[in-house]
């Protein structure tokens, strides 16, 4: 199958029981409220997934069920977080053969690579697999920077053919990677929890790909933006956008994520898992008002059961 990523692509949260064992059946609503909130696809085992704290037999499980979930409706992008070409291939032909549809490869980041060698190494990992690699740009995680220029030049390998710009400040970036790459179908997204998702769109960005608790407000958004109702997505952005900041906390954006899905009523439990850390009682409150203020739907219950 051959899609080509765009829109809104939610990467999604990993949910734990109160022991911190995978659930399962909490995986299957989310990604059923990610369906019925008409995403564009979903990604697996990005930064807001907990993807570091996760083994290898759980990576091919949620693969395996998120696969099954989605059945074909949208693209399934598989995050790759390799420390190695190795290693990232690795990762790689597993998400293959789990069936995803894409991979969003974040260069090396252990051992801090020259730039020039990025080329390379994308070029490895394209030429290992039969699925598309999008690029992610996050030095904020990695410590890797990845210039508009260089990420052009990695534009041009086959196999290549999108890039998620995750280094701040992102509208900007976007509008320079897009000038970069010319008149060609490589795909630029935005990321950052979508914060400034309708600055990178205008900027031409053709997609973002923020955390998972949010697509039934932002789908409409995004959608009046291309339609060019530019005030009215303006207006729906505005509304929403406490609840994007407040996901954007490091080291507890996490918890938050999760915090929202539980009082949605879409995963039982807020579990993270170390590194990741839970919500102090402040914390707690100052997203308990934020979804009060919202007034945020709950899942229906017949997607519950």
């Amino acid at each position: 199958m051959t899609m080509t990523l765009h829109g809104l692509m939610p990467i999604l949260a990993t949910p734990f029981d109160e022991a911190g064992a995978l659930d399962r059946d909490s995986l299957r609503r989310l990604v059923e409220f990610e369906l019925a909130s008409g995403v564009d696809g979903v990604a697996v085992f990005g930064m807001a997934s907990e993807g570091f704290a996760l083994t290898a037999d759980e990576r091919r499980t949620i693969l395996d069920d998120v696969v099954r979930i989605v059945d074909r409706r949208v693209p399934v992008v598989a995050g790759v977080n390799g420390t190695s070409t190795a290693t990232s291939i690795e990762q790689a032909l597993i998400a293959e053969e789990g069936g995803a549809d894409a991979l969003m490869v974040l260069p090396p980041f252990m051992v801090k690579p020259p730039a020039a060698t990025l080329v390379d190494f994308y070029g490895e990992v394209a030429a290992a697999t039969a699925l598309s690699v999008m690029v992610q740009d996050a030095p904020g995680v990695t410590g890797v920077s990845m210039p508009p220029a260089l990420i052009a030049e990695i534009a041009r390998l086959d196999g290549v053919d999108s890039v998620k710009i995750e280094a701040p400040p992102t509208a900007p970036k976007v509008g320079a990677v897009v000038d970069a790459v010319g008149d060609s179908d490589f795909a630029v997204l935005g990321g950052q929890n979508a914060q400034f998702c309708l600055e990178e769109y205008a900027r031409g960005a053709v997609g973002t790909m923020p955390a998972c608790e949010f697509p039934d407000l932002l789908a409409p958004v995004l959608a009046d933006f291309v339609a060019g109702r530019v005030d009215d997505a303006r207006a729906g952005f505005r509304r929403m956008l406490p609840l994007v900041l407040i996901g954007l906390q490091g080291g507890i954006a996490w918890a938050v994520h999760k915090e929202v899905l539980v009082a949605r009523r879409i995963i039982e439990h807020a579990t993270v898992r170390y590194p990741a850390a839970r919500l102090d009682a402040g914390s707690r409150a100052a997203v308990d008002l934020v979804i009060e203020e919202l007034d945020l739907p709950r899942l229906p219950a017949s997607v519950r059961v």
